[in-house]
């Protein structure tokens, strides 16, 4: 993944309901939800979810397509992927085990 690619998928995760409806529809996995459905959890206007949807599916982050009369969204999971493979590529410089944080007693 490019730097720019990156900075364009964390600037489309960088607002809250954005946040709140990719997260949403991560547990939604494939089948993803129709704009109702998203709607309904987030309590969110049709007119704001749809600003919403469109600027992650801008960031690349998810996907729509038609179903009859609705739009179902879904978390493009390979985009996810590769923005958490970024994010930890050199992590600990090759001692991964370094990353993870201590144990509490």
């Amino acid at each position: 993944m490019e730097t720019k690619t990156a900075v364009r998928a964390l600037a489309g995760l960088a607002q809250d309901n954005r946040l709140g409806i990719f997260r949403y529809l991560v547990t939604r996995g494939p089948e993803g939800a129709v704009v109702g459905e998203i709607s309904e959890h987030t309590g969110l206007s049709g007119s704001n979810l749809s600003f919403h949807l469109k600027g992650l599916v801008q960031a690349g982050l998810a996907e729509s397509f038609a179903e009859g009369r609705y739009i179902r969204y879904r978390a493009n999971f390979p985009a996810m992927r590769e923005l958490i493979d970024y994010l930890t590529e050199h992590c600990c410089e090759g001692q991964p085990e370094q990353c993870r944080p201590p144990k509490c007693f």
